[in-house]
């Protein structure tokens, strides 16, 4: 039997505003493909600046059309990261490319800049240097890099300045899969317009929710006509209503969700605020004990986007055992993340093994994600953070 929790892991903040204009849409025979999902697209241009926001039913569904939209197929090589969630390599995997991962940053979990670089000059200019990136069961050819890969992760934008110099000198497409950094900045530039295409998730979990859903931005046009045809079983503008120019899917986002995300946008920077204030909590009263680590913002990080809040357990402390008295005590709490290598599908692939990538494996040896949402009340991360310092110091760790 699963534990009663007294603390929801995560809660969408849903106001009558939002209820409403899903109820609106309810009231009329447009349920697919209307105007709530153009005004929705709309509001995403207006806020990020780019001049095309492509509604899909997941951000993973979005960054499954980036990758279309790149032209990467089978056999091509992408450099990603290991320290994210499943669906940022299985998009490559789904069109038959090649993930070549590089390690993370300690500090934050985004991508290791200096690897990429060095993952980048070795595979174009070959042999054995080149062979070193590559999973055992891939043979290698320096002109099919195509693309890099780059997650935000858990709000935070990665560097990206250094990643546009290396893809702009090698001629690499740029994804930015932003599915956790709705709102985030860098350097003053909003998080998921800093690639060729960045893609949003609306997970009930995120900063703002379509229940399910995503959106593609870019400022690539022949890109976004692609996509915009692709999501939609590969219609093109011109086809009629079955005729169909590509191989495509069915990723469209409904009315209703786009009539709930519309509305949850415009409370933005409201909802981030709260998500800021419940993480200040958090800091506020973690930080003094010597067996978690908080996480930190990068100097980069104009504006942080708090997804979810994950700290870091000494290696001295049970993890498991953390978790298992935490549940005990009605409060959730999940490891985050597995790295992605160690996965039995993509060891059964591709032979990876641990050791592979020592900074993703750490934090997912060590990650911790504690209760967390904008609706999160002060009594609520107090209960959670005396129950982690008193565990901790039950169990003598």
């Amino acid at each position: 039997m699963s534990p009663k929790f007294t603390i929801p892991m995560s809660s969408p903040d849903l106001t009558e505003a939002e209820r409403q204009a899903v109820s609106a849409v309810l009231q009329t025979p447009y349920l697919s493909m209307g105007r709530e999902l153009e005004a929705f697209e709309a509001a995403f241009c207006n806020f990020t600046g780019s001049r095309s926001a492509i509604g899909v039913n997941s951000g993973t569904a979005g960054l499954h059309l980036c990758v279309r939209a790149a032209g990467i197929t089978e056999g091509d090589i992408v450099i990603t990261t290991p320290f994210s969630f499943v669906s940022s390599t299985n998009v490559l995997l789904f069109e038959r490319a090649v993930p070549i991962f590089v390690d993370v940053e300690a500090t934050t979990g985004n991508i290791n800049v200096g690897q990429v670089n060095q993952a980048v000059k070795d595979i174009t200019s070959g042999g054995t240097a080149a062979e070193n990136w590559l999973p055992s069961s891939v043979t290698f050819d320096k002109a099919r890099l195509k693309a890099i890969l780059v997650v935000d992760v858990f709000g935070q934008p990665s560097d990206m300045d250094p990643i546009l110099e290396i893809a702009e000198e090698h001629n690499l497409k740029v994804i930015e899969d932003s599915c956790e950094a709705l709102g985030a900045e860098y350097k003053g530039r909003k998080a998921g317009t800093l690639g060729d295409y960045g893609v949003f998730g609306f997970y009930p979990n995120k900063q703002i929710t379509t229940g399910e859903g995503g959106v593609i931005v870019t400022s690539d046009d022949r890109a976004a006509s692609i996509m915009l045809a692709l999501r939609n079983q590969g219609r093109a503008p011109g086809d009629t209503w079955l005729e169909h120019s590509y191989l495509g899917y069915n990723y469209r986002l409904d009315e209703m969700s786009a009539a709930l995300g519309r509305v949850q946008l415009t409370r933005l920077d409201e909802m981030l605020a709260k998500r800021s204030q419940v993480a200040a909590w958090y800091e506020n009263r973690l930080f003094e004990i010597p067996e978690v680590e908080t996480p930190q913002v990068e100097k980069s990080t104009s504006r942080m986007s708090w997804f979810v809040y994950v700290i870091r357990l000494t290696l001295a402390v049970d993890r498991d055992y953390v978790v298992s008295e935490l549940e005990k005590r009605g409060i959730p709490a999940r490891p985050y993340f597995a790295p992605i290598h160690l996965q039995r599908y993509m060891v059964e692939q591709f032979g990876y093994k641990e050791g592979d990538y020592p900074v993703t494996e750490d934090l997912g040896h060590r990650s911790l994600a504690l209760p967390f949402s904008g609706v999160m009340k002060e009594t609520q991360v107090d209960f959670v953070c005396s129950a982690i310092r008193e565990i901790i110091h039950q169990a003598g760790m």
